[in-house]
């Protein structure tokens, strides 16, 4: 059988990777649409679709999922939520089963339905992307909140810098 998880994963976290062990416990591939493919360079969205893959095949190689496991596939959003659950089936393997915590998401595939389960939450007040961006502009401590490999391509891609530009107040001339 086949999952389906859906996420931004901005960035990946600790969270993330123990979610998708706990679907590879039910079922023997999961695809991971990475959400809002289309978004990148916000506060809310800082990295690019192609950054986030990166962080995900390399955090679970980290964590020894094989790749055989898996597949990942950035879904841009579209504006109508009756098509939505079509859009996924076209860009996706076929799937039977639909793992996600997002109400909207269960809702439109227990109508075309699809068996929804909301996957268990990991230590949701660290391991979540608003944390790890908040810590990030802080300066404190994110990095213990994802995996290595997420740390070394936020690195690579001078993230922080990126976060840190992207909070800063555009100063007018009067």
């Amino acid at each position: 059988m086949r999952g389906l998880l859906v996420g931004r994963m901005q960035p990946v976290h600790r969270g993330h990777i123990q979610v998708m062990e706990r679907i590879l416990n039910d079922v023997e591939e999961v695809i991971i649409g990475i959400g809002s493919a289309q978004v990148s360079h916000s506060l809310k969205d800082p990295f690019t679709a192609g950054e986030r893959v990166m962080m995900i095949t390399k955090a679970l190689a980290e964590n020894d999922i094989p790749a055989s496991c898996y597949y990942i596939i950035p879904v841009q959003d579209i504006e109508c939520n009756s098509l939505w659950v079509a859009h996924m089936e076209m860009l996706t393997p076929p799937f039977e089963h639909v793992y996600s915590g997002n109400p909207l998401v269960q809702r439109l595939f227990h109508e075309k339905g699809y068996q929804v389960t909301e996957p268990p939450l990991f230590n949701r007040k660290s391991y979540s992307g608003t944390e790890v961006r908040r810590r990030m502009l802080a300066g404190d401590n994110w990095e213990k909140l994802v995996p290595e490999s997420v740390v070394e391509v936020i690195n690579e891609i001078d993230g922080i810098a990126r976060i840190k530009q992207l909070a800063r107040k555009e100063v007018s001339e009067v």
